[in-house]
């Protein structure tokens, strides 16, 4: 096996395995294939998960990665041992693989964090003063809550209107600006015009922000091609459930801004009578001991898919969504979520309404009678849901005003979706 070689801080030469590129590129297996759960009557029967958009299971080789990391495991950025030595090696490549894997600039920023919400808290907290931020309405709350000051624009009838919007409500912002928006619905799958959208932004003197958490694991990102300031991403929908996100973007704002957490390893002294922060916003933001297994896991899924190839993961994604969707459309009584009409190009996301029951009644016999996990509820975008089901009202407590969301990827069978279509024809015929 080839090596890779990386000299820490203190000038130790550290080899780590480099990753290995299969010559015949086989999709990797999840763990929990083989999972059994119970049903209605004390049977087992195999686990078809379709809940891939909230948490995605965990890659075989993301396990093989942290397994090999953990007889090293030892502290970063601190120690002169061989096993701090390696432990730091580990995760500083980490670093550079996330970066490769979003295809940012030499001189963009990582900032490991705990997942996208953290993430684009700590964007938040680093936005110069007077910062004005315009968001869509679609968005996740975790790109809809952070801002201090805040446009909040309505929901576009199609993606054109969606430019037209930002560029209209950016032309009348004076000062500092951001630009913050979804590439891929987590409520319906259907990829943004991102790339548009930035432009717009750079018009202007804005910046963007683009949370990239359900499109990292469907489609390549490259943060330098659409010209984007910022994505954000979770390790636990990328097959890395780990705990560990990622913030990738310019330095210069991180670099002046207050630390995000004050701690170890954000300081360069700490003195009788002022603190000197880090100029270098990957130490200035990454206080305390940090998930490093989680960077490892995070890095190995990046390897694992780029190693994949993308066109073999659309294809077989593709393949299993038409057949979800086809099948779901089928069925009388069954209705498909969508913003821009069925034809727009989507991810493996599809959320929908049953006639005469609540979601989540549809999603209790899914589970209790069929072993299909599946998201039912306001998927954290209250606002967006709403708009699709004609609601003006309803929170986390509210199950009429909700929809159900079956979501693919790595690990997704034939078999898994036809069990879901066969399971609502089902159940609308005890309707």
């Amino acid at each position: 096996m080839s090596t890779l070689t990386i000299f820490t801080p203190a000038s130790t030469p550290v080899t780590t395995p480099a990753p290995h590129v299969p010559s015949e590129r086989r999709i990797p297996a999840v763990l929990g294939s083989d999972l059994e759960v119970p049903v209605r009557g004390g049977r087992l029967v195999p686990y078809a998960n379709l809940d891939y958009a909230a948490s995605a299971p965990c890659l075989e080789p993301v396990s093989a990665a942290v397994t090999a990391a953990l007889p090293a495991y030892s502290s970063v950025h601190r120690g002169a041992g061989y096993a701090s030595q390696l432990t730091t090696a580990r995760y500083e490549q980490a670093r550079h693989t996330v970066r490769a894997f979003a295809g940012a600039r030499p001189d963009d920023s990582v900032i490991f964090t705990r997942n996208t919400t953290d993430a684009t808290n700590l964007l938040a907290r680093s936005l110069p003063e007077g910062t004005t931020t315009v968001v869509f309405d679609t968005e996740h709350h975790a790109s809809l809550l952070p801002w201090g000051t805040a446009v909040r624009l309505g929901i576009p009838a199609f993606p054109g209107e969606a430019v037209r919007a930002a560029d209209e409500a950016l032309a009348g912002i004076d000062g500092p600006k951001l630009l913050v928006v979804t590439a891929a619905s987590n409520v319906t799958g259907e990829l943004w015009p991102i790339a548009a959208l930035a432009h717009i932004a750079h018009r202007h003197g804005a910046r963007i922000l683009v949370d990239a958490a359900q499109l990292v694991p469907h489609r390549r990102l490259n943060l330098t091609a659409l010209d984007l300031d910022y994505v954000v991403f979770s390790g636990h929908k990328l097959y890395a459930p780990f705990g560990t996100g990622a913030l990738i973007g310019r330095s210069d704002w991180l670099a002046e801004a207050e630390p995000y957490l004050k701690g170890g390893g954000a300081v360069k002294a700490v003195n009788d009578d002022e603190t000197e922060w880090h100029e270098d916003p990957e130490a200035r933001h990454e206080a305390g001991t940090p998930n490093v297994l989680g960077a490892v896991a995070l890095a190995a899924a990046c390897d694992a898919l780029t190693a994949t190839g993308w066109t073999v993961l659309l294809r077989e994604e593709e393949r299993l969504l038409n057949r979800l969707r086809a099948g779901i459309t089928a069925v009388p009584g069954v209705h498909e979520l969508s913003l821009w009409g069925p034809d727009h190009p989507r991810v493996g996301i599809v959320s929908f309404v049953v006639e005469g029951f609540t979601a989540r009644e549809v999603a209790e016999v899914l589970s209790g009678d069929y072993g299909i996990g599946v998201r039912d509820g306001k998927f954290c975008a209250h606002p967006f849901v709403r708009h699709l089901l004609g609601t003006t009202d309803g929170g986390c407590d509210d199950v009429t005003a909700s929809a159900v969301r079956a979501s693919i990827g790595i690990g997704t069978t034939e078999e898994h979706v036809d069990r879901l279509i066969t399971a609502l024809q089902d159940l609308v015929s005890r309707g």
